[in-house]
């Protein structure tokens, strides 16, 4: 089965919107293996997003991820990833569609609420990234035979 991570970036936490954002996971039918509150370190910050290093935009990422606490979550189903990036969004959420977590509640594109993985392999670097194996939990849910064929 296919995982993806997402974090509530600092901004989405401030807001109180972090219960709203795993309902719409929840209610899309995915299942919830992982999660955690954290401080990013910076170290942690400049790992997960070294692909951006050399962009004039790099420190103003790290210096956001660390400003505030921040949800780390790893979810799981059948084309979650892609179903994921649909469910948050463009990136800037003045062209994110309506219904989108970023078109709904998104303000500016500095300020986009939520980071998700792009791919499955960068799904699978990004868990092992922020997540140990033992803090994720498997696991069946009653609803999958209602979910899935």
């Amino acid at each position: 089965m296919e995982r993806t991570f997402l974090a509530v970036k600092p901004d989405g936490v401030q807001r109180g919107l972090v219960g709203e954002i795993i309902r719409r996971f929840e209610a899309k039918g995915f299942t919830l293996v992982g999660l955690k509150m954290l401080r990013v370190s910076r170290e942690l910050a400049e790992e997960h997003y070294g692909v951006h290093r050399e962009r004039p935009f790099f420190a103003g990422l790290v210096e956001f991820i660390t400003s505030g606490p921040v949800v780390a979550m790893v979810w799981q189903g059948e084309g979650v990833v892609a179903s994921a990036r649909k469910l948050i969004g463009a990136t800037n959420p003045l062209q994110a569609e309506p219904g989108t977590i970023r078109g709904d509640l998104g303000i500016s594109i500095g300020r986009n609420l939520i980071h998700g993985s792009d791919a499955p392999e960068t799904a699978q670097q990004e868990i092992s990234l922020w997540f140990q194996p033992a803090e994720l939990a498997s696991w069946d849910p009653c609803l999958g035979p209602w979910l899935v064929e």
